[in-house]
Parts: structure tokens; sequence; C-alpha cells
């Protein structure tokens, strides 16, 4: 990679540049929000109209045909206001992460005394890294999108489906009791069903283990949960002294074992994962370990930077900002071993 300095006038161009494309995508982002809102709200209003005319249906006198009719609307509707709830929710996501891009981007500007020489993507004597810091929000911009299609894909539709099945079992339990039991009892297997998924997706998203008892309790319960929902042991073990970290410690210690411990499963096809988590008073230190098909490291992180991909160069990015370190060990066919540490201040002990 080219790391020619370049001129403090040119790197301060080039933010300013940046700066007024933010600032015209932040523009063009409140348009679409509205409109969005907008779209919302009408789509709000249908569904208002739709569930009406269902509940005055009568399902012993109404054609059948009718009454398929109106139910198809009613999740037609519904299934559009669920899909422009996530597209507003993710417009206003976008919106938020491109102020604070622009809020970085502003700061550096009103930044001076920085010297003659600027290294790409650094501003020097502050140790910040541009490309860096967009790649970590591009990350949790793609998780909030998966999430989104996740809710939306799952549990959402799944609510569609509740509201028609309870309506049907509130117009059945006079006219036909066994036939409502059997309704009642199909929409009892598929709450609880949706139930665990949405445990799930909270997990993902965050922890709230992580906040109230810490990492450690945490990834113990990732672990336990993990072999009950892949059928792969994962196998954890701590040493040190357990104790509370900082939080923003903890949140990349949880992300970056689970992020490592997904990869083995899905890229490296592991059949068995270890990790050990050691807690000394001047920093952590995490392994991760699977018996999995191996990669090659160069290959790998060289294709994620010409593809311009997250995941681990985003993880050793987000490591580095804590002025930690991230090593791979791994040969193909051979498994791979991961290390990974982040320092912390005795001071605060």
């Amino acid at each position: 990679m080219d790391q020619t300095p370049v001129s403090f006038e040119d790197f301060i161009n080039e933010l300013q540049g940046s700066y007024e494309q933010s600032q015209a995508e932040l523009r063009e982002i409140g348009v679409l929000i509205n409109q969005s809102m907008a779209e919302v709200e009408r789509l709000t209003q249908r569904n208002a109209q739709a569930m009406s005319h269902v509940k005055q249906l009568q399902l012993d006198t109404v054609p059948r045909e009718d009454i398929r009719s109106g139910y198809s609307d009613l999740v037609n509707i519904q299934q559009r206001l669920f899909t422009m709830r996530g597209q507003l929710e993710k417009l206003q996501s976008d919106q938020r992460n491109l102020e604070r891009l622009a809020d970085l981007q502003f700061n550096l500007l009103q930044y001076s005394g920085a010297g003659d020489l600027v290294q790409p993507g650094e501003v020097a004597g502050m140790g910040i890294d541009r490309t860096g810091v967009v790649r970590v929000i591009q990350s949790e911009e793609i998780t909030r999108r998966s999430l989104v299609r996740q809710m939306h894909d799952g549990p959402a539709s799944s609510l569609s489906n509740f509201i028609l099945q309870a309506e049907i079992c509130e117009r059945l339990f006079d006219t036909d009791p066994d036939r409502a039991r059997q309704e009642l009892h199909t929409l009892k297997g598929d709450a609880t069903s949706t139930f665990t998924k949405v445990k799930d997706f909270i997990f993902d998203l965050r922890p709230m283990m992580l906040d109230d008892l810490g990492v450690v309790p945490t990834l113990r319960s990732y672990s336990n949960s993990f072999k009950d929902k892949t059928g792969i042991p994962l196998n954890m073990s701590v040493t040190g002294v357990e104790r509370r970290l900082e939080s923003h410690i903890e949140v990349t210690i949880f992300r970056a074992v689970q992020e490592l411990v997904n990869n083995a499963r899905m890229h490296g096809q592991a059949s068995s994962i270890s990790f050990q988590l050691d807690i000394s008073p001047a920093q952590v230190l995490v392994v991760v370990e699977d018996d999995g098909q191996g990669f090659n490291v160069e290959e790998v992180f060289d294709d994620a930077e010409k593809r311009k991909t997250i995941g681990l160069p985003a993880l050793k990015e987000r490591l580095e900002m804590l002025n930690g370190k991230l090593d791979f060990d791994s040969r193909i066919g051979q498994g791979t071993r991961v290390e990974f540490s982040i320092p912390l201040d005795e001071d605060i002990y």
C-alpha cells in the first residue's frame, strides 16, 4: 500500500470535499425520511381500515373467496407497512451515522498545527484513522440491516399471522369450538417459536446481560446456548481475576469472540471450537481455536481490501483503536488459532 506523505493542504482540501459531500447526503436522506414517514402514515391508516373491514366479515355468511381476499389484502398492507418501517429505521440509522461522520470531519477541519505532512488516512498528532472510523460505522450499519431483514422475514411476518389466527379463533369459538382449539394450539406453538427468535435477535443486537453482569457471564451464556443452536461444542475457560471492565472494552471483547466463533462455524466448517479468556492487571488476552479447514491469512485480508468488505479487517482496526493486537495462525486443513489482546488501565482497579 502506498504510504507516500501528502501535504497538509491537500489533506484539508480532500477533507473539505468529503465534509460537503456528507452534508449533501444528509440533505438527501432528510428528504427520503420525510417521504418514508408520510408513506408509513398512509399505510398505517390503510391497515386500520383493512383491519376494520376484516373484523366486520361474517365467517358463516360471507363467501370464502371474499374472506380470503380480505385477509390477503390485510396481510399485504401489513407486510408493506413492516417493510416501510424497516426502511425508515434504516434511513434514520444512516442519518445518525452520517451525522457522526460529518461531526468528525468538521472537528478535523477545525484542527490546526498538525505539521507539514500528514500520512494518508491519519491526522498527525491526533491518531485518528479516518478509514478505520468509516469501516467501523459501515460494520455497524451492515449488522443493523441484517437484523432488520431478519426481523421483517421472521417475527414481523409471524406477528401478522398471529393477528389473523387470533381473529379466526375469536370468530370460531361459538360456531366450531374444536377448530378454534386447534387454531389456538397452532398459535401457541408459533408464538413460542417467534419468542425464541426475538430473544436471539435481542441478544445479537445488545445482550442486556452484558450491561448488568459483565463480559464473562455473558460469554458463558453465549457458550452454553451456542451448542444448543448449532450442535457445535464451544468450550470456554477463564483465567486471571474475573472482574468488570470498562463498558467499551467488554463490548469489544464480546463482539470479537462472537465474530471469530461465527467465522469458525460458517467459513471454517469447524466441528469443535474453544476460547480462553485471561484477565490480568495489565491486559485482557483471548485465544480462540477451532479444528476447521483453515485459511490463508494474507489472502483473506488482501481479498477483503480489494472487495472493500468488512469483517476481520474491521475487527482488527477496532482492536487497534484500543491499542490492542490481533494475530492469526491458520493453515489450510489445519484449523485456526486467533489471539487478541487489549491493554487495561491499571489505575482504574
